[in-house]
């Protein structure tokens, strides 16, 4: 086989991508790649849904456990780390997967970023002190003004993020938005891009149960044992900020839960709506394990035959 692939499975919170993932993966004798911004961390054990042990020795991973909460690690840096890994594997292996649901992520390795523009300090200075001042509210309604691509797919329980998106718009006067590359960059394997789907209902049910599974895990006492560290970029996240605010006082154990399950359904159809946007997509249930690999055969046959 010349041509190297590159097979990209996305999709939302708990659709199912671990499982299917390691599956392809063992067929094609390939490794993974996550695209899983939250699985970086070595301290977030449970509230990530990373792949477990026993699966984490069926298939080699990349990307998971490698960083500490406390270590600066951006989407510029992961983009650059990911293709070097990927060229890398490339010389021994044909085939290679990337999976998560982190759209901005997978989309660095797939089309490359822009550089992001420095900004200006004193309007990151102005922003944080409105945020301690004001709360998230008025900033995500200045974010829908200005930049509303961004604001439809970002987590908004996440202030970091906003802040930044902000600090760029106010310094530059273009949308953060507008710093995903308009024209792909070049890479020098071909891309299959799948993504798993479920019945709304179906899916929010999952995500109930996964969240049920990672309390009855030990979900509280992680959050407890990384409450000193809630100020780091890394712990402002769905399945983590909730928790920091019960044991703030901010409200009672019940709410907690509850702002859990609906702040991950929220999660995932934010998800859902950034890879919605991408045609490249080929869309199909987690079930449909012999669809998926007679479309990879298929795709893989035709690009192979294809002149570049």
């Amino acid at each position: 086989m010349d041509k190297k692939f590159l097979i990209v499975i996305v999709g939302p919170t708990a659709v199912g991508k671990t499982s299917l993932s390691i599956k392809l993966a063992k067929v094609y004798k390939s490794e993974i790649v996550s695209a899983d911004s939250r699985q970086f961390f070595r301290e977030l054990k449970i509230g990530t849904a990373k792949p477990n042990d026993s699966e984490l020795k069926q298939v080699r991973h990349h990307f998971i456990n490698n960083l500490s909460v406390e270590e600066f690690y951006d989407v510029g840096q992961y983009e650059r780390d990911a293709i070097s890994l990927i060229s890398n594997r490339f010389l021994s292996l044909d085939v290679m997967f990337l999976v998560g649901g982190s759209g901005l992520y997978v989309d660095a390795v797939c089309n490359g970023l822009d550089d992001f523009p420095e900004v200006n300090l004193d309007i990151r200075e102005r922003l944080n002190i409105q945020l301690n001042e004001e709360g998230l509210e008025p900033m995500l309604a200045r974010l829908k003004l200005h930049d509303l691509d961004y604001f439809k797919i970002v987590d908004q329980n996440n202030p970091q993020r906003i802040i930044r998106a902000l600090e760029v718009f106010l310094s530059t006067g273009k949308p953060f938005s507008t710093y995903r590359k308009a024209k792909p960059a070049h890479r020098e394997f071909e891309i299959i891009k799948i993504g798993l789907d479920m019945d709304r209902s179906q899916l929010y049910e999952r995500i109930d149960q996964r969240m049920d599974q990672m309390i009855e895990l030990g979900l509280f006492e992680e959050a407890e044992q990384l409450n000193h560290l809630q100020h780091l970029n890394a712990l402002q996240t769905v399945g983590y900020k909730e928790i920091f605010g019960f044991l703030n006082g901010a409200y009672d154990r019940e709410e907690a839960v509850r702002l859990l399950k609906r702040n991950s359904r929220r999660y995932a159809k934010r998800q859902l709506t950034w890879f919605k946007k991408d045609k490249e997509i080929t869309w199909f249930a987690p079930t449909q394990l012999e669809g998926i690999k007679e479309f990879i055969e298929t795709e893989m046959l035709k690009r192979s035959e294809s002149k570049d």
